[in-house]
């Protein structure tokens, strides 16, 4: 049957520029495909867009969601297009409304400890400009370089700091959101306390772009702590042990600020990567940070470490030395990333369970053949899980997504979730009567429907 359409993609976009002044509209093929995006080779959401644009003003995002309504066309946000889940890839016929260029700090308030700022300033460059006042932005996602803050609020990303600062959502203290039918909201403010009314700020915050357009943030700081940190590393014969080591740390008053673990595949390939010889000490590294301490902290920690085995462990206070550890973290994903072609898990479990979730990885990968290198935010019971396999085999193999399956299967069964912290997307989306059970599946749909009744904003991320 043809199908003929109402309106031409020309008219269309002469409509939208009536309605958008001030921000660049693009429309032409290059362009488009150089915001196609997708993830891990797997175009979930394919086709190319009908325009890109590039809001400056809220105004703008008011006009373009106008010729939305009018010509049923769906939106898709966009900031840095950093997502794991397939979050903000095109939908073919659709706008991609980008808020990169949406990117001022418009306020560092030491007094109040809060930050106001658009959603396309870096976390980095927040956090940077924070410290300069003697402040900190505590959520710190691997992609902190490059990521936005938008974007983290949008999928309440997480980061090394959750184990003692909380997830995004913890440091959100008001939006600024324009919803579907063109009203701006304003949500929350500048105190650190409010009991009025229902919550919506935390609602949007995670929403994936699906309930509003995130215009404004603002966010909580924290006092730079005094005394410096301490950062240290050490190994351990296994993932298992060092969950063991990780679990009583948490429980004992020490209050670390960050507790990473990489596996012995993952240490490998960090060796490979770096041309060093870590994988010789032992099959399993855990990375730590002390925002505070004291001699009893120290003490502390030393013996639960050591009594969980540890090995060769390190303690600095020295910037630079510490930075070269950090450093270890930060290249983990490009070390691993080069042995192939890849998908990233997000699943978190909770602390009693972190060790049966990494011994359950390390059978899946023996059963079904395959290279996992594990990694994560031990202190939080994160864990990633990286699947690997050769660069040639272009469709991802039958066995991947069967260990997926498991590993979900698996972390839903120890009362955990499959996305601790990267969202759904278009990745998980399918995931949800089975994590959320039927009952709130529907109540998650009549809330969207409620926001967004003509189901324009982000179809088919977080619910599907």
């Amino acid at each position: 049957m043809v199908k003929f359409n109402a309106y031409t993609n020309e008219e269309i976009i002469a409509d939208l520029r009536q309605h958008v002044t001030a921000s660049a509209i693009h429309s032409d093929v290059a362009t488009l495909k150089a915001h196609e995006n997708d993830q891990y080779g797997v175009k979930l959401a394919s086709g190319l867009p009908l325009a890109y644009i590039e809001a400056t003003s809220v105004a703008d995002i008011q006009g373009v969601l106008q010729t939305a309504r009018r010509y049923h066309i769906p939106i898709v946000p966009e900031t840095t297009a950093t997502s794991t889940v397939s979050g903000s890839d095109a939908i073919a016929d659709s706008f991609v409304l980008s808020m990169v260029k949406m990117n001022q700090i418009k306020e560092i308030d030491p007094v109040d400890q809060i930050a106001i700022v658009e959603p396309g300033v870096i976390n980095g460059d927040l956090d940077k400009a924070a410290r300069a006042q003697g402040l900190f932005y505590a959520p710190d996602p691997g992609s902190k370089p490059i990521s936005s803050i938008g974007g983290n609020v949008s999928t309440n990303a997480g980061g090394m700091s959750t184990v003692r600062y909380g997830a995004t959502k913890d440091s959100v203290l008001g939006l600024t959101v324009v919803l579907a039918d063109g009203r701006e909201l304003k949500l929350g403010g500048r105190s650190l306390k409010q009991a009025f009314g229902y919550d919506l700020t935390q609602l949007f915050v995670g929403s994936e772009g699906t309930l509003g357009i995130i215009t404004e943030i603002t966010v909580r700081l924290f006092p730079i702590p005094l005394g410096g940190a301490i950062t240290g590393q050490a190994f351990f014969k296994d993932m298992t042990t060092l969950a063991q080591a990780v679990a009583e740390l948490r429980g004992s008053g020490a209050y670390p600020a960050m507790l990473e673990a990489l596996d012995a595949p993952t240490v490998a390939a960090l060796d490979r990567y770096k041309k060093t010889h870590y994988a010789d000490n032992s099959g399993a590294m855990l990375i730590l940070r002390l925002d505070s301490y004291n001699d009893l902290i120290l003490e502390t920690t030393k013996q639960i470490l050591e009594k969980n085995g540890a090995q060769h462990l390190a303690l600095t206070s020295d910037p630079a030395k510490a930075d070269q550890i950090m450093q270890l973290r930060r290249d983990m994903l490009p070390a691993v990333f080069a042995n192939g072609q890849h998908v990233m898990e997000d699943m978190a479990v909770p602390l009693s369970k972190l060790a049966e979730m990494i011994d359950y990885i390390q059978q899946i990968a023996t059963q079904l053949h395959l290279t996992i290198y594990t990694a994560g935010h031990a202190g939080d019971g994160n864990v990633h899980p990286t699947i690997v396999w050769p660069a040639a085999e272009k469709e991802v193999p039958t066995a991947v997504i069967t260990a997926l399956q498991l590993m979900f299967r698996k972390a839903l069964a120890l009362g955990g979730t499959i996305s601790g912290e990267h969202a759904v997307g278009l990745l998980k989306n399918q995931w949800n009567n089975e994590e959320l059970g039927p009952e709130v599946d529907l109540v998650q749909h009549q809330i969207k429907a409620l926001f967004d009744p003509m189901n324009l904003l982000n179809p088919k991320r977080k619910i599907n």
